[in-house]
């Protein structure tokens, strides 16, 4: 199970750290910002389902970077807890008990990017 406890920080920390790779390989980075861009752009499937599914897949696959940088944009899209832990149950379904610990991580993060959503603690 990852040891991430501050996405925010992971997320600012991978996004500083690709800025090396954008000046030494632009071409690549220039590729998968495009890829990126149209994999996620709204169509038959709407962008915050697409940002579902990649989060389902970046807990799938431990994915630390992904869980933080999808939270995130669920946060922006006005998704919801519950679609997000719907999310997770799926991930966990399909990828047994490894996704587990990381769909506990995905919890952890999507809570730091919409804190608001977090229930308050019911004495």
């Amino acid at each position: 199970m990852s040891s991430v406890s501050n996405y925010k920080a992971l997320t600012q920390e991978i996004s500083s750290n690709t800025k090396q790779l954008r000046a030494s390989q632009p071409e690549v980075m220039q590729g998968f910002n495009a890829m990126s861009k149209a994999a996620l752009a709204p169509g038959a499937i709407d962008a915050k389902t697409k940002e579902l599914i990649a989060l389902g897949i970046g807990v799938a696959a431990r994915c630390d970077g992904c869980i933080g940088f999808h939270t995130q944009a669920l946060a922006r899209l006005g998704a919801t807890r519950t679609e997000v832990h719907e999310t997770l149950a799926i991930a966990v379904y399909m990828g047994g008990g490894p996704a587990l610990m990381y769909a506990a991580n995905a919890v952890a993060a999507f809570d730091q990017a919409a804190p608001e959503q977090v229930p308050s603690a019911t004495a």
